[in-house]
């Protein structure tokens, strides 16, 4: 909060809980209402599409309008809303929407695509990489019993927080830093990129597990997709394959997207509230 208002930036706590609970006027009763309209930020939690969306109309009641609106929060929110966008430096990715059960012979249609290569199992907006053999990596993706039981159990811990449906997608060989030192997942050099109004905020180590060395980064191509993207702030992950290719794992709504623990909090939102500003 301190960064925050040092930047420049006024700020109001909003109710997570309330505000998913659909309480929308709870969780903004310590939100005051602006005599003009002003732009503003949220930054908290990840919501639904539908609950950043009544979050939105909720502010706009107040005079205070949010830097995205709740399209531009989808886009970036979803992996498949944005990946037409990012599909030139992204690993293939394929999707089903999941309503009630899921249809084993529509999954394999889908793995099968992926020959005798890895996958990686997610749904649109989160995996749980945490629980990587057991809910997120499918070493062969044609192997049909293994499939079903990392589905199963991937479904099994998202439960009602399942977003949307499943996402598979081509495991990449990415340059690798270490192993987590809680859940034991291997951790590869990935950064986070911040864009606003298009403009790079800043570029930031994911992981603060692992030697990233002098990391040289050509990111003329990501700057160019970054002109692409229907959102004013989002983020954007990349990550270092074997070969050194650099490829975009995925993109995120900046109001929802975490600051790297390595980042400088200060100078994140002196630039940002500097570009928001323009």
């Amino acid at each position: 909060m301190q960064a925050v208002r040092a930047a420049g930036f006024s700020s109001a706590l909003i109710s997570y809980e309330e505000l998913v609970n659909g309480n929308v006027a709870q969780a903004l009763k310590f939100v005051k209402e602006s005599d003009i309209q002003v732009s503003g930020v949220y930054r908290g939690w990840m919501l639904t599409p539908l609950q950043y969306e009544a979050l939105y109309t909720g502010l706009l009641q107040k005079n205070i309008r949010l830097v995205n609106i709740a399209e531009e929060y989808l886009h970036t929110h979803y992996l498949p809303a944005s990946y037409s966008k990012i599909r030139s430096k992204a690993p293939v990715t394929k999707w089903l929407p999941v309503e009630g059960n899921v249809e084993r012979n529509k999954v394999l249609s889908i793995t099968q695509e992926f020959g005798d290569h890895p996958i990686i199992i997610k749904d649109y907006v989160k995996s749980e990489k945490h629980y990587w053999e057991e809910t997120c990596f499918i070493p062969i993706a044609f192997d049909q019993d293994n499939v079903q039981e990392v589905i199963t159990r991937f479904l099994a811990l998202r439960g009602d927080s399942l977003n949307e449906g499943l996402v598979f997608r081509a495991f990449e060989e990415l340059e690798y830093l270490t192993r987590h030192s809680q859940s034991g997942m291997p951790l590869t050099k990935e950064f986070r990129l911040f864009f606003a109004h298009r403009k790079l905020v800043g570029i930031y180590p994911y992981w603060s597990e692992g030697k990233y060395g002098d990391t040289e980064t050509d990111l003329s191509d990501f700057l160019q997709i970054a002109e692409t993207i229907d959102s004013r702030f989002f983020s954007m992950d990349i990550a270092q394959k074997k070969n050194g290719e650099w490829v975009i794992i995925e993109l995120g709504d900046g109001q929802v997207t975490g600051l790297p623990d390595q980042a400088d909090k200060f100078l994140f939102y002196e630039k940002l509230y500097a570009i928001l500003s323009r």
